[in-house]
């Protein structure tokens, strides 16, 4: 089983920055990817970032440019540099890990207002 925690959220004014951390702990060796998820209200959770355990990252085609996802594997944590913010960046963030399952956390909220 693995347990992934998030944290880093909250409110700040377009064009701002904010960073995103998610901490894996339990059977970590399975896991081979972690990423970064978000949902806005009445829409799909979409693909924000994604890294493999070789560093291979890719990004939804609407944060490229902008976000930066990274790794600290002594850490077991993933981070999401977010910058340039924008409006439509407010949604809930889930960390997301990859294994012979998928475990999600329980989601942080990242509001972008002025």
């Amino acid at each position: 089983q693995v347990q992934v925690v998030e944290s880093g959220g909250g409110l700040v004014q377009p064009g701002g920055s904010l960073r995103l951390s998610c901490a894996a702990s339990g059977s970590i060796r399975s896991i081979y990817a972690m990423g970064w998820y978000r949902q806005a209200p009445g829409k799909q959770r979409e693909l924000v970032a994604r890294i493999t355990n070789g560093g291979s990252t890719n990004y939804g085609s609407s944060v490229k440019g902008r976000f930066t996802i990274s790794r600290d594997s002594a850490k077991n944590t993933v981070y999401l540099q977010m910058n340039s913010l924008k409006p439509e960046d407010t949604a809930v963030y889930y960390c997301n890990a990859e294994g012979s399952l998928q475990y999600w956390g329980r989601g942080t909220q990242v509001t972008v207002s002025s």
